[in-house]
């Protein structure tokens, strides 16, 4: 996927994929993840999510990484937060009151940056990339956390010869094949709706560390 078309969707307002409340799957699984409550947690592709602020106010320091300046300057804005900036070589960071935001390609975030990691909430990182880009994020992302951590997954399968991404179709089977290797993927939850005339099965995922 193109950082242009990113950027775009985002300064014509066509972000039907945020949500303007704190994700369900979240509320009701996020336990299951088998958390102390105290580790650092990464929100990949975080956009504004409501669902930092949630995490953040469990007790979880929370690093967002975000590729649109204009999602996070509104997610400051509505919350009244103000950014100290941070030094990083290719990425805009800034340091706000238990969070750890950074604007740009997710790419360049480094191991050094994720060095106190201790879990991953995925909502809708990997289901915005198409099938080559997810195999890229997931090999970054295993390069860059510190070990195998607890995380939580939300996909969506559905016809995409009827309606094409993003967000894209990735079913277990996928799920199964790129993170395979390093967890146990386990189904939280599914639920089945209508998307756009499409029927859709949301599901989290709870991929558990291998010993």
């Amino acid at each position: 996927m193109q950082a242009d078309f990113w950027h775009q969707m985002w300064h014509s307002g066509r972000v039907g994929f945020h949500q303007t409340e704190i994700n369900r799957f979240l509320q009701s699984h996020w336990q299951a993840l088998g958390l102390s409550g105290d580790e650092s947690v990464l929100v990949p592709l975080c956009g504004k999510t409501l669902d930092m602020l949630w995490l953040k106010e469990l007790g979880h320091a929370v690093t967002g990484v975000e590729l649109s300046a204009k999602a996070l300057e509104e997610f400051l804005q509505a919350h009244q937060l103000v950014g100290t900036p941070t030094s990083h070589p290719q990425l805009t960071g800034y340091e706000v009151s238990g969070l750890s935001l950074y604007c740009g390609d997710f790419f360049h975030l480094r191991a050094e940056d994720c060095a106190e990691i201790g879990a991953v909430y995925d909502r809708a990182a990997l289901i915005a990339l198409p099938e080559a880009m997810r195999r890229e994020y997931v090999a970054h992302l295993n390069a860059i956390l510190p070990r195998p951590v607890p995380q939580m997954l939300i996909a969506m399968t559905y016809d995409q010869r009827v309606l094409s991404g993003p967000p894209f179709s990735v079913d277990q089977s996928e799920i199964e094949r790129l993170y395979g290797a390093h967890y146990r993927v386990q189904v939280l939850e599914s639920v089945a709706f209508e998307r756009k005339g499409v029927p859709t099965v949301e599901t989290a995922y709870h991929l558990i560390p291998l010993e």
